[in-house]
């Protein structure tokens, strides 16, 4: 018996390891990034764009160009490179579009002004003109692009940027014509966009204190 009670010990033995290693705790993932970028967006280009709605229409002295350059550089295209940033951080691919388009086009009005004023890119006072129409020209068919493509979202995004095509076509106008009638009516035109972008700051804002959505109406497509 002590000899059957023996091996049949040392089996037992040989089947049980006698020091298991204990297997690691799975990780909790990470958590994914929240929160609506839309939150830091809109009120950055409803700043800038008031701004320079403001300055169009003649509340500073004509000529005064660079009034709106602190707020916009400081704050308006820079707010929207953040929010930029955050809307590709949590997977919002359109919103990021947006906000990086208007971010480009903010900079580059406020490098405009200033390289214009201080004859950084050594452009004569005759071809002052001409390289403001390109400037404007060419973002507005990059925001009727904007338009065309992003008529999917709600009807209120589709009106914010028809407003926004129709004063960069006005602004335009005024540049190539030297109108200061147009030029104040394309003002009147940013602030319109700018109050359209105050509705859609209080549907983020609402959402994101746990009220209700506003109404944005159907997209067309």
């Amino acid at each position: 018996m002590t000899a059957v009670d023996h091996g049949a010990g040392e089996s037992a033995q040989s089947h049980t390891p006698a020091h298991q290693a204990p297997e690691p705790a799975a990780e909790a993932p990470a958590a994914a990034p929240v929160g609506d970028p839309m939150a830091l967006g809109l009120p950055v280009f409803i700043v800038g764009s008031v701004a320079l709605g403001l300055s169009l229409v003649g509340v500073v002295p004509a000529g005064t160009a660079g009034a709106p350059l602190a707020i916009i550089m400081a704050s308006t295209a820079i707010g929207l490179f953040m929010a930029t940033i955050w809307a590709a951080a949590v997977g919002q691919s359109a919103v990021a579009c947006v906000f990086g388009i208007f971010a480009g086009f903010w900079l580059s009005y406020a490098v405009l002004v200033l390289g214009l004023v201080h004859n950084w890119f050594a452009v004569t006072a005759a071809a002052a003109v001409p390289t403001q129409e390109l400037f404007l020209t060419t973002w507005l068919v990059i925001v009727v692009m904007l338009t065309l493509a992003t008529l999917r979202l709600p009807l209120a995004f589709t009106a914010l940027f028809v407003l926004i095509d129709l004063a960069l076509l006005v602004i335009l106008l005024a540049t190539s014509q030297g109108s200061a009638g147009l030029s104040k009516t394309g003002g009147y035109l940013v602030l319109a966009f700018a109050a359209l972008g105050v509705y859609l700051f209080f549907n983020t804002a609402s959402l994101a204190t746990g009220g209700k959505a506003l109404p944005l109406g159907k997209p067309l497509m």
